[in-house]
Parts: structure tokens; sequence; C-alpha cells
């Protein structure tokens, strides 16, 4: 119902309340009745679960046939380190695994390189070789765990180790299951962590599409992602907008191939990552798979009703924590359990309460997944299937989600004819700074309160807290472990497997068997992207946000 068709009474209510609007600028509702979800088919649109649109989830049963995957993100110093924090995990009943990579390691570079001291195994694990990748997952059977890879422009180097790995663990390839990220649209939009040009990225990108639905059909070779767009500023309409349209164009990319969409549609999945807009968030999940259903059947005519699942990893991102008064993080961390469990996901992480600070300790990886399990164990809140549906401001906003994005997308495509196009005139880049300055106003005027932050502040001092600690010898570590894998490769299988590399991407052929290759002869990532850069060049980004 418009505000001009409110009765007496809803006006006098919303005279009496405060105002209230979504995230992208829509007003909300003082209440919602069956007029805000009139005019539309409601039955045809929320459907059955595990049916088409899928808005009330990917599957049948949902929680009642397998509860979600818990993937607690993690990775610190050595590969030996982050084998540790896995095991003790696994221990605590995490159900699946998820790699945090080093920022040497996301943008090519060794650890024997100085010029990136200061960041190896800071902010995740080190990864040069595939001694690296040994140590990572020893003891650990990769045909019992899946696997998270949250990595993207090293993504073909990490997951031909991945590969390596299982090989010399006798498991075979058809056997290994997980999702690698790699999406490197979204760093050219929001984050930064670029190595090649776009179309080089895209190309590479294609390939593990390609390789991994021939090789290592159980992993998911992409998993679209929006937390670093939505970390970067965006609302929730301009983060899915993007993020579909950035699938869009790996979708094509791969049917360019020659590649049968229902080959690889299935295997496509999403990290949708979310913050505290309760409502709001679990409706962008519902939305989202409402989505993608229908632009997986009607814009690419996907035929398998597995083609048009969207199947989402999420939960809460790092940015909903904050410094101060640090233990209220605690209650978001719940909160954002009951949030992914009513969004319907199939893999779940909870950033730890500690995140502001440092790389979580074990103590609080623990605690975020205690949370899950509480949620998943102890409620009824996975008792029944989208228990939500129904509720006229859920599948109000549900809609309206659904319409803001779509417009955005066909304005896009519209404006620019794709988005590659568009990332290159600066325009997603633009819309992402303007929705962060509106962001920033809104903390900063007390509109958008933030607990502790900028309102009802204790005043207190910090407490003390023990925070992850780095040895002083982690650097020598690492740098002892490359050189002593360096020093027993075989130079001659080294150099003719990196010169494998370098021809297989110039002659456009799919580089991921010569990067197997390479992997297997201990070549460096440093070394591989080294090759790789001689044939596509480095991306340099250039400022046309004005």
């Amino acid at each position: 119902m418009s505000e001009r068709g409110q009765t007496g009474k809803e006006k006098r209510l919303a005279g009496e309340t405060r105002s209230a609007s979504t995230e992208w600028g829509d007003p909300i509702k003082v209440v919602y009745t069956a007029d805000d979800v009139a005019g539309a088919d409601q039955t045809q649109a929320i459907g059955m679960p595990g049916e088409f649109p899928f808005t009330r989830g990917a599957h049948a049963s949902m929680y009642r046939g397998q509860m979600w995957t818990m993937r607690q993100y993690a990775g610190l110093g050595t590969g030996s380190d982050t084998n540790e924090r896995f095991k003790f995990l696994l221990r605590s009943g995490q159900t699946g695994l998820s790699v945090a990579f080093d920022l040497p390691t996301q943008l090519g570079y060794d650890s024997d390189d100085p010029d990136i001291a200061p960041e190896v195994g800071r902010v995740g694990v080190a990864v040069d070789t595939l001694a690296d990748m040994e140590d990572i997952f020893d003891g650990i059977p990769l045909d019992r765990v899946t696997t998270s890879f949250t990595i993207n422009a090293t993504a073909p180097i990490i997951i031909a180790m991945y590969a390596a790995v299982a090989e010399e663990q006798g498991v075979p390839l058809a056997k290994v299951g997980g999702t690698l990220q790699n999406e490197p649209l979204k760093d050219f939009i929001a984050r930064g962590t670029y190595i090649f040009p776009v179309e080089a990225s895209l190309t590479l990108a294609t390939d593990v599409i390609q390789w991994c639905t021939d090789v290592m059909p159980r992993m998911n070779p992409i998993s679209l992602s929006s937390v670093h767009i939505q970390q970067a500023g965006a609302n929730i309409v301009e983060e899915l907008a993007f993020t579909f349209l950035d699938a869009v164009v790996y979708v094509e990319r791969a049917l360019a191939r020659g590649m049968a969409i229902d080959d690889f549609a299935p295997r496509l999945s999403f990290n949708l990552t979310g913050k505290l807009q309760f409502f709001q968030e679990i409706c962008k999940i519902r939305a989202a798979r409402r989505i993608w259903a229908r632009l997986m059947r009607e814009r690419f005519h996907a035929k398998r009703p597995e083609s048009w699942r969207c199947r989402v990893f999420g939960g809460l991102c790092g940015s909903v924590m904050v410094p101060e008064e640090p233990y209220n993080n605690i209650l978001r961390m719940a909160i954002g359990s009951v949030q992914s469990a009513l969004a319907g996901l199939q893999a779940v992480h909870i950033t730890p309460w500690d995140e502001p600070f440092a790389i979580p300790t074990e103590q609080s990886q623990r605690l975020a997944l205690r949370a899950q399990q509480i949620v998943a164990y102890e409620t009824d809140i996975t008792d029944t299937v989208d228990p939500l549906a129904g509720s006229y401001f859920v599948e109000a906003l549900t809609n309206q989600i659904e319409q803001r994005v779509s417009e955005l997308m066909s304005d896009v495509e519209s404006r620019y004819g794709g988005m590659v196009a568009a990332i290159e005139a600066g325009y997603p880049q633009r819309r992402i700074l303007d929705s962060a300055c509106e962001d920033f106003r809104r903390v900063s005027d007390g509109e958008r309160v933030i607990v502790g932050v900028n309102r009802f502040q204790s005043g207190e001092e910090p407490p003390a807290i023990a925070l992850q600690e780095y040895g002083a010898e982690l650097l020598s570590r690492q740098q002892a472990r490359i050189a002593e894998v360096k020093s027993r490769r075989s130079t001659e299988a080294l150099r003719e497997a990196l010169a494998d590399v370098a021809a297989a991407a110039a002659s456009r052929e799919n580089v991921m068997p010569a990067i197997l290759r390479a992997v297997h002869a201990y070549a460096t990532v440093g070394e591989i992207c080294s090759e790789l850069k001689k044939v596509f060049g480095e991306y340099r980004e250039v400022l046309n946000y004005v």
C-alpha cells in the first residue's frame, strides 16, 4: 500500500514513530498488510523449497535433510600453523574447511621477496610452493572434507596445488570437493588484489572453470562473491546487481569456449556474506535465489533444475565487528547465526568477535562455531523450511530487492553493454564510493546506530584482550621452508615446466595442465606468476571515478 493509501490509524502511527528506510533508501512502512504483496502471483513467486524459483530454499528438506556446512574462515602463519588450526576446528565439530591466504600469496609474491616481508603469514597462511599446501593438509584426507579457498588472481595455482596434494594422497580428483573463489572481476571493482589485466584474468578464471568441470567435477570452480563489493560500501541492491552482472560475464565466457550450460552451471556458487540488517539480509538471499533461477532458465536456457539453483555460502562479515566494546561482538555473532539459518544458506562462516584486532584465536574461532551449533541444534529454527515465508514484510521486501536489482542490472547493460565495459569506465566503483560516503555520513550523524560506537558508549577503557600471537620467527621459518624446497627440486624439470606455462598462456590453450606440472616441480607462486606476467602483462588501475 502506498503512503497515499494509508489509513488514518497508520498515519497516526507513522507520525508517532521514528522513520526507517532500507539500506538502498526506500522507506520501510510501520506495518505491512496483504496489500503490499498484491498484484503478483505470490504462490508462484514464493514457490516451494527446492523448486523453481527457489525463493524458499535451494533444497526441498533444507536443514531437516542436511545441516549447513559450518566453515569458519581460517589461515595463519605457515602451512604447519594452519594445519594445527584446522585440526582444532575439526575436533570442535566444524564440518568444512575455509582457507585464508596472506597478501603476498594473493598478489603472486613469494615469502623470500624482501619487499613483502612484513606481510608474510599475517592475514592468512603463506603459500609459496606445493610443500606449503602439503603442510596445510597433512593428516587431513581430501576425500573426507570439502575446502573453500578465498583466492582470486592466483586461484589457478592454488587449485593446482590442492589437486597435487590429492594425487599424493591417492585420492581421485573426481572425489575432491570444495569451492574456489576464482572471481577476479570483483577485485577490479572493490578489493584491488588483482595481478593481470581484466581480459587475461577472465581467461584464467575460465580456464579453471573448464578444467574443474572436466577433471574435478565436485569442485565449485568459481564463487561469485559480493562480500568485498559490500565491504567496500555497496548497498544490498548494488551488491547483488554487480555480482550477478559479474556472473553473466563468466557464464558467457564459458559458453564461448563451447561448454554446455548444464555441464558447468550446477557447480557455480555464491558468497553473499551479510551484515546485521536482519530482515534485509534474509530477503537479499531469498531474492538472490529467485533472480539467479530466472537468469539461468530464461536468459541462458539451462534445462536442469540443478543449473537454476543458487547455492550460497554466507554468514556474518568482518566489517560488522568493531573494536569499541569488543565483547558486544559476541552478541552480533549470535544474531548473525540466527540470520544465516533463517536465510537458508548452504555453508556458513561467522566472523569471530576479535576480528578487528588480529587473526582470531582458537578460542574465538570456536566460540563463533559454537554460535552456529547452538542455533542448529538447540533451537527449533531448523525444524521447518523457510519459517518466515508468507510474512507480508518479508515477501514485500524480497519482491522489492528483486525489482531494484533487476532495474540496476538492466541499466548497466543498456548503458555499457555489460560489466567489463562498466568496470573499465569506473561506473560500479563510483556507485560504491558514493554509497560508502553516504553510509559514513549516516553513522557520523547517528542516523545509523552502532551500539558502543556512536550511541550508548560506556566510556570505559577497552579491556585487555588475549590476541593471536605471531612468533618473531614466523618470517624466518617460512623463508627457511622455501629455501629448503628450492634446494632439493630439479632445476631442469622446473625450467621445462615454467616454459610450458608461458607457452600455454601465449597459445591461449588452457593453462591448467601446465600449471599442474609446474606445481609438481615445486615452482613457486611467484615464479609461475612471473611467467604469466611475461605473456599477459600486469594491470594498472586508471582512476576514472569522476
